[in-house]
């Protein structure tokens, strides 16, 4: 006679979010040992989703429409779907399809349940759930579901300078832990001593009692060459899908974040072939009947869709807007550095219409994606912590010449920038005190750094309150065509592109007036006393920064006059 070795014989309740019933499945392994998961019923659907099974599931029972608060006074409707689910459980492991799924073996691993992002109604003791708590629950539930995302990468290395028990949660919807790398045989490489900052992390951020989410991110520039090997075939994918399975069951992971820069393109010499793209979507389809419904699945993009077959973005991303979370874009590293032409590192917007990249900005990125059909709510908009070095004479970021008659306050109110401006930042700022000797400003860029890639606190030193100001020889500039900051030295023949708090205010703010998911940040290493931090991470992020810094700095303005 068959013995399953997954049985449920009991259940349990628990009482938050609202109580709720807990089905205990004794599973039995090789080696004789017995372990338990608890499991709600609307795992059990996601399962049956994930799977597209043909075995039969005890029937929902529609608790908003015909709840009688009698209708489980006894234990039988609950005996009847813990039989109906116990024989569920012993059909996927009698079959050869099934039993070795990568979705079952992590369903009869350790539970994952997060409290309210996953319950269910059908989940609920229905002699605590009025018809009029169900409707309201169910409207939380939607609430929640539609919440905008916080995030940032947090680097492997960034355990020095902000470990992850030092972190403030309350910030962060989602962490992505970067990175592990794909290797020639198709499964994942770490970093020394990487594996266990992400236990502190996942341990730190699941335990910290704000949901925070944390994401393993695959790939980096210097990371992704073998990742077109790594989807090139269906074998080489399955063993792909397993180590990305392996690696969210072993560290309790929230989602994968694959960071492949750049599909169908050399990138920095990486391995390519022009059905990269077509093949990441085969992986992603993979990955996600193998992840379930409620694990993330994103991707850090570029402002263009990713590269087809015929050499040209993509026109068409909506088979892959059907299996991920996110598109995560990096509206950052635009110009670089340059010795005859700094430019902006992210820039907002082509907002004086005569940029030499105009494909390149918030604004054009969210165009184009939404344009190959990936809706807005699935993008995520990048925020860089830091910003590029040039050894240039130039006072201004020469690709982005303000012409004449550019109205700066009506195009910012056209765009939505709530973040004020400071008094005349128009007009370039000089807020240097000459009389500080190099020696005295310990947070000063002393020299040129021809391109050098830089926090946000070079050649500047922190104001009361931590606010950074130009110092030490440098001038505050502003390009209203970009809508980003720079400094400059021409003694050093130092120019200084980056973001400070009102850009990446402004940033925020066309995030959410455009219907964004959020925003991410990169990266936490380079966050620098203040910053986004002390901040609240969300569309009010950088918002509560500019708030800060616009008080401070009006108020050091109105001092001076």
């Amino acid at each position: 006679m068959y013995k399953s070795p997954a049985t449920i014989t009991t259940h349990t309740t628990a009482s938050s979010p609202r109580p709720h019933i807990l089905y205990i499945v004794d599973v039995t392994h090789a080696d004789g040992s017995i372990s338990q998961v608890a499991r709600r019923y609307s795992e059990f659907v996601e399962l049956h989703t994930t799977l597209a099974d043909k075995e039969s599931l005890p029937p929902k029972r529609t608790l908003v429409t015909s709840f009688i608060p009698s209708a489980w006074a006894d234990d039988r409707p609950i005996a009847e779907r813990k039989a109906g689910l116990a024989s569920y459980l012993a059909s996927l492991l009698r079959s050869e399809q099934n039993r070795n799924h990568p979705a079952l073996l992590a369903f009869l691993s350790a539970s994952t349940i997060d409290g309210a992002a996953k319950l269910d109604l059908e989940d609920a003791l229905p002699s605590t759930l009025s018809r009029k708590a169900a409707l309201q629950a169910q409207q939380v539930l939607k609430a929640q579901a539609t919440q905008c995302s916080a995030a940032a990468y947090y680097p492997d290395w960034a355990n020095d300078t902000n470990p992850p028990q030092d972190l403030d949660f309350s910030k962060f919807n989602i962490l992505l832990f970067a990175f592990a790398t794909p290797n020639s045989s198709s499964t994942l490489d770490w970093d020394s001593g990487a594996t266990s900052t992400l236990q502190t992390l996942v341990s730190s951020a699941h335990n910290s009692g704000y949901g925070t989410k944390v994401v393993i991110s695959i790939g980096r520039l210097d990371g992704s060459y073998w990742f077109s090997q790594a989807v090139g075939s269906s074998a080489n994918i399955t063993t792909f899908v397993n180590a990305c399975i392996s690696a969210v069951i072993t560290y309790d992971l929230d989602g994968i974040d694959i960071d492949w820069e750049y599909p169908g393109e050399t990138g920095a010499g990486n391995l390519y072939s022009p059905s990269d793209a077509a093949n990441l979507l085969t992986f992603f389809t993979a990955l996600r009947n193998a992840l379930g419904s409620s694990k993330i699945i994103s991707a850090a993009v570029t402002d263009l869709p990713w590269t087809g077959s015929n050499g040209s973005p993509l026109t068409d991303v909506s088979a892959y807007a059907k299996v991920m979370t996110y598109a995560n874009i990096m509206n950052y590293d635009v110009f670089g550095a340059s010795s005859t032409a700094p430019g902006p590192n992210a820039p907002l917007g082509n907002l004086c219409n005569n940029s030499s990249l105009p494909q390149y900005s918030a604004e054009a990125a969210v165009s184009q994606w939404t344009g190959a059909e990936l809706p807005a709510s699935q993008l995520v908009l990048g925020l860089p912590l830091y910003g590029y070095v040039s050894e240039s004479t130039k006072t201004s970021l020469t690709d982005f010449v303000e012409l004449e008659g550019f109205d700066r306050e009506r195009e910012r109110a056209a765009r939505g920038m709530s973040c004020p401006l400071p008094r005349e930042r128009g007009a370039v700022q000089s807020k240097t005190k000459q009389e500080n000797k190099d020696e005295d400003a310990p947070n000063a860029l002393n020299g040129a750094h021809p391109r050098k890639r830089v926090p946000v606190n070079v050649a500047q030193d922190a104001a009361s309150g931590g606010v950074f100001v130009a110092e030490n020889g440098y001038t505050e500039g502003w390009d209203n065509c970009s809508d980003t900051p720079f400094l400059f030295d021409t003694a050093r023949t130092t120019v200084v592109a980056y973001d400070d708090t009102y850009s990446l205010g402004d940033k925020a703010s066309y995030a959410k007036s455009a219907g964004l998911a959020g925003c991410f940040t990169w990266s936490l290493d380079q966050i620098f006393r203040i910053t986004i931090m002390s901040c609240k991470m969300s569309y009010g992020l950088v918002w509560a920064c500019c708030e800060r810094e616009t008080r401070i700095r009006r108020g050091a303005d109105e001092k001076g006059r």
